[in-house]
């Protein structure tokens, strides 16, 4: 998957999820259930990814966000793995796998991205 990122400075889990594009257990996140304000960063290369202001508890056992933090920071592929045609989550920045993007959020987008807990690093504001 990722050329950009370096094994060397991640855990053996987020290697399997940003450049093997695996998938955490449901609920078994540590920001699933996180509440407090800040911002949600890369593990990879520490880009700003999502703010906690557009983060919602879609139930599905994966961190949820409506929107991005700026234009850019994620980008998305076609993912036609599994039998399924999917929207691929990727970090703008160093193209680690972060998760998939569906059509079924709230407003203002419409968007889900879900989102694996352990490639992100959380900022408290």
């Amino acid at each position: 998957m990722s050329k950009k990122v370096k094994r060397n400075k991640l855990t053996k889990d987020q290697y399997m999820v940003a450049v093997e594009g695996s998938t955490e257990m449901p609920f078994s996140g540590a920001y699933n259930y996180e509440k407090r304000q800040g911002v949600y960063l890369c593990v990879c290369c520490d880009e700003k990814l999502f703010g906690s202001d557009s983060k919602f508890n879609s139930d599905t056992g994966w961190p949820s966000f409506h929107s991005t933090f700026k234009k850019g920071a994620v980008v998305e592929y076609i993912d036609e793995s599994h039998g399924m045609i999917r929207k691929e989550a990727r970090c703008g920045s160093c193209d680690a796998h972060l998760g998939h993007v569906f059509d079924d959020g709230p407003k203002p987008t419409g968007l889900r991205y879900c989102i694996n807990s352990v490639v992100l690093n959380f900022n408290p504001d």
